[in-house]
């Protein structure tokens, strides 16, 4: 499940990697292919919706780094969403028995 969507969103974010600067325009196919993947990884949509609103949100108010070009800024906003969405902190799974 997690090799798939890996798969499908280093796809979407290589398309915007390049792009001179970021408009609603150039980020639209992207957020779209993000939403896509998502759902297609069993993400609920209600935190689908939400999750491309704040990046689509960062991604048209965010002032770009100089050491980024707007491209890589658009793939730290996915990556920090995304690491705030599943949660920061390492934590262990608890297996008390077989299924």
């Amino acid at each position: 499940m997690f090799d798939t969507l890996t798969e499908r969103l280093s796809s979407s974010l290589r398309n915007i990697a390049g792009t001179g600067q970021l408009t609603e325009d150039n980020i639209k196919d992207t957020l779209r292919e993000v939403r896509m993947a998502l759902l297609e990884a069993d993400v609920a949509l209600p935190v689908t919706r939400d999750f491309v609103k704040r990046v689509k949100e960062q991604a048209l108010g965010a002032e770009v780094l100089k050491e980024l070009a707007p491209g890589q800024a658009f793939v730290k906003i996915v990556h920090d969403e995304l690491t705030e969405m599943m949660g920061s902190a390492n934590q262990q799974l608890e297996m008390t028995g077989k299924p």
